[in-house]
């Protein structure tokens, strides 16, 4: 026991929770005092955080590519992520004006109303939970996001295409494209490669084979899902993630996108449990700008330096 409370003294710990916002999680970080941590990138998962960290507000963007993390913001801090679609109609800014980027809070909103919230939660008890009330009374305030995008965002998740997804939704092409740019910060082709890999890698998490966990999320196209990677990660090299260059609406029309893993399923091997299929290689290079091997190297290193869960999804690492 002893040797266990030394160890959650000398590393980071992450936590997370369901929070009682609907569709959102609230996360913290607890790095021992003195300690730096190494440096590391975010892995896209169509989600928005507001993050304190060091008396600061700031709002995490919807990524593209696997982001880098600020020097600044390595430290002990405490977050909400807001499911897809949640945080534009809470900040009521579009996702597409945030996507690839970190900003204050006080760039988006007058700064005496800024300085006020986070002097709230400087002095609250728990941070994490002072967030969370925040954001609860401002839902209350701005009402729920567009039941639309809402149900686009939850067809996408459980692995429905795009085109039926519109067809139900009763959305044109160009409608659906317009309100996922405002909604997501790209277009829905985009959010259903993203889902579809944080999918993936979820089930991997669980202890299912590369090539199984591929066929389930729907990531089996022999012909594609990884091209968009390293222009996206900036790097396929593990360890490294340059920052991309944010990209404008236009640049990120579906049309230009490379085409889903939507083709017909690959059986995977028998022979190869464990190789992972090259569509899905492919993607975890497009959006996370490393290897399936690299990325889970260091998320079993990290699962054995924290009793606690390593960070999943949006906050999850490739470096």
């Amino acid at each position: 026991m002893a040797r266990e409370d030394q160890r959650d003294q000398e590393h980071p710990r992450y936590r997370e929770r369901p929070s009682r916002l609907d569709g959102a999680v609230v996360w913290t970080l607890d790095v021992p005092p003195g300690r730096r941590q190494a440096a590391r990138s975010v892995l896209p998962d169509g989600c928005m955080d507001l993050i304190w960290t060091a008396g600061r507000l700031i709002v995490a963007g919807p990524d593209t590519h696997a982001f880098p993390v600020d020097p600044r913001d390595r430290g002990s801090c405490a977050a909400i992520r807001f499911g897809p679609g949640t945080a534009p109609v809470l900040l009521g800014v579009p996702a597409y004006e945030l996507r690839d980027h970190r900003v204050e809070l006080a760039d988006l909103w007058p700064r005496t109303t800024v300085r006020e919230l986070t002097g709230r939660i400087d002095r609250a008890a728990d941070p994490a939970t002072a967030l969370e009330d925040f954001a609860l009374g401002r839902a209350a305030d701005t009402g729920p996001p567009d039941p639309l995008t809402a149900a686009v965002a939850d067809r996408l998740r459980r692995g429905r295409s795009v085109a039926s997804t519109a067809a139900e939704t009763g959305l044109g092409p160009r409608q659906l494209h317009r309100r996922s740019l405002a909604a997501f910060g790209y277009g829905p082709k985009t959010l259903a490669r993203i889902l579809r890999l944080q999918r993936a890698l979820a089930l991997i998490h669980t202890g299912l084979p590369y090539a199984e966990a591929a066929y389930r999320a729907g990531c089996t196209d022999q012909a594609h899902p990884g091209g968009a990677g390293r222009t996206r990660a900036g790097s396929t090299t593990p360890g490294t993630a340059p920052r991309g260059v944010a990209e404008t609406p236009e640049s990120l029309r579906d049309e230009g996108l490379p085409a889903p893993c939507d083709a017909p399923h690959q059986t995977p091997r028998p022979d190869r449990p464990w190789s992972a299929p090259r569509p899905l290689a492919r993607e975890m290079r497009d959006l996370a700008g490393t290897t399936l091997g690299a990325h889970f190297g260091r998320y079993e290193a990290s699962a054995a330096a924290n009793s606690e869960t390593p960070q999943p999804s949006g906050s999850s690492t490739t470096a």
